[in-house]
């Protein structure tokens, strides 16, 4: 029996003449794009440029909201009060909604970026100011956050859909995440990076914190498209398929409407 996996990927983050990521090799391989909104990362024809390449390949499209770090790409964390953080969602979610409206699109999911992602799946009422921001915007829209969490926690409470994610490209310690301060050895090979996450999508624990709905690559990862390729091909050999939360084969998003942007 076929069972479905969304394959998402932070990207969208470079900006002005830096150049920042591995989108262009990512995105034929992922459903789920989490683009940044101009706050840690990305500007506006950036943001425009990934909703176009999103819409040639078929990919989901969300708001990758970060803190308004570009010097710490926003993954120093800073201290946010829980209307910042409403703020925040909802300003970065309408910047990133304009560029995707315009394409003929509608946007599909909220995932925060860095320090605020980890700040949120910590702090209830950071949890719970990001679900209001998300409900007073569009509730349609899924979030992801990591099982078992407070931002977990506080999707389900607001009555919105709620993705779990597991991290292809970083070490776990049972089922917590090491963000940050870890090394290639800790990372492991591609082979093992597939083997991990293939472990925790059938082991019990991540099971009993609500399940795994997402893996991510980050496209700012050393050999970010190896590690994606070998995923798929072991994903493929357990009987999953790639496919972005809600999507059917039969209405994914596609580039009808990607000429509606300018590609430069």
């Amino acid at each position: 029996m076929t069972r479905f996996l969304d394959l998402n990927c932070d990207l969208g983050e470079s900006y002005g003449v830096y150049h920042y990521g591995a989108d262009a090799e990512m995105m034929p391989l992922i459903t789920s794009a989490n683009i940044a909104c101009g706050a840690h990362a990305g500007d506006p024809a950036t943001m425009r440029r990934s909703v176009r390449a999103a819409l040639e390949h078929g990919v989901a499209m969300g708001a990758h909201v970060g803190l308004p770090d570009r010097w710490g790409f926003g993954r120093r964390e800073i201290p946010t009060s829980a209307g910042e953080l409403y703020d925040l969602c909802l300003a970065q979610l309408g910047a990133l909604d304009a560029f995707v409206r315009a394409a003929g699109a509608r946007l599909r999911h909220l995932k925060l970026h860095g320090s605020l992602y980890v700040m949120a799946n910590r702090d209830p009422d950071l949890a719970t100011a990001t679900c209001r921001a998300v409900l007073d915007f569009d509730s349609s829209l899924t979030v992801y956050a990591l099982p078992g969490s407070a931002l977990a926690e506080a999707t389900g409470a607001a009555g919105l859909r709620l993705v779990g994610e597991y991290f292809a490209d970083r070490p776990y310690t049972g089922t917590e995440v090491q963000m940050y301060r870890r090394s290639a050895e800790d990372l492991g090979t591609p082979e093992q990076a597939a083997a991990r996450t293939l472990a925790a999508l059938a082991g019990p624990e991540f099971a009993a914190l609500g399940g795994i709905g997402t893996v991510c690559v980050h496209s700012d990862t050393v050999e970010a498209p190896r590690y994606l390729r070998v995923l798929r091909q072991h994903l493929a050999t357990a009987g999953f398929s790639p496919r972005a939360p809600g999507q059917t084969p039969a209405t994914p998003d596609t580039g009808l409407r990607a000429s509606a942007l300018p590609a430069s």
